[in-house]
C-alpha cells in the first residue's frame, strides 16, 4: 500500500517551536522571496520505502511523469495508491494512465480535507522538523540540498521513519 502526496517547501523561513533563554527571543532571518520546492512523494506504509521526485509545478502532466517513476518501481507487482483529491489527481488522461495500468494497480481516493489519513503527510512533518523549521536558506540550492539530504536519509534509513507510519499498518 503506497500513500501519495506533494508538498512545497519555503525558502523563506518557517518559525516553529523552540527553546531559548528567557529574554532572549531567537530570530530567524527572511529573505522576503516566495521561491519554493515543489515535491511528489510517496511512501509504502508496510515497508517505509519511500520515493520522491521534484518538479517545476504541480498539474496533470508532473503528475504522470511521477506515476511512471513508481511504475517503474512496483511494476508489475499489484500495488495500492493512496491519493488525495488534488485537483489534477483527477485530470482525464491521468484517469486514462490509472485505466491502462489497472492490472497491477488499484487506486484510492482519501475523502476531501482529511490529510491526517495520508501517510506521506507525517515525513513531510518530519522533514520541516528536522530541516527546514527554524533555519534560513540563503538560496533555493541551499533548501533543495538540505531537503534532498533528509530525504536521502529516509531512503537509506527506513527506520528513522517507521514510527510515523505504524498507525497506517
Amino acid at each position: 500500500m503506497i500513500h501519495n502526496d506533494e508538498a512545497s517547501f519555503r525558502q523563506d523561513s518557517t518559525l516553529h517551536q523552540t527553546w531559548s533563554r528567557l529574554g532572549c527571543q531567537p530570530s530567524v532571518p527572511v529573505t522576503g522571496q516566495r521561491k519554493s520546492l515543489k515535491v511528489f512523494g510517496s511512501v509504502e506504509v508496510f515497508t517505509a520505502r519511500f520515493l520522491y521526485k521534484m518538479a517545476a509545478v504541480f498539474n496533470a502532466e508532473t503528475y504522470l511523469a511521477y506515476l511512471e517513476q513508481i511504475a517503474r518501481a512496483y511494476f508489475p507487482r499489484p500495488t495500492f495508491l493512496i491519493q488525495d483529491n488534488a485537483s489534477y489527481h483527477k485530470d482525464k488522461n491521468v484517469w486514462s494512465w490509472f485505466s491502462d495500468n489497472r492490472k497491477w494497480l488499484t487506486v484510492y481516493n482519501l475523502p476531501p480535507y482529511c490529510p491526517e489519513l495520508n501517510a506521506t503527510e507525517r515525513l513531510w512533518h518530519h522533514t520541516r522538523l528536522s530541516g527546514t523549521h527554524n533555519r534560513y536558506f540563503l538560496s533555493v540550492g541551499e533548501l533543495h540540498d538540505t531537503v534532498c539530504h533528509i530525504f536521502k536519509s529516509m531512503q537509506h534509513a527506513p527506520g528513522q521513519i517507521r514510527g510515523y507510519l505504524q498507525p497506517f499498518c
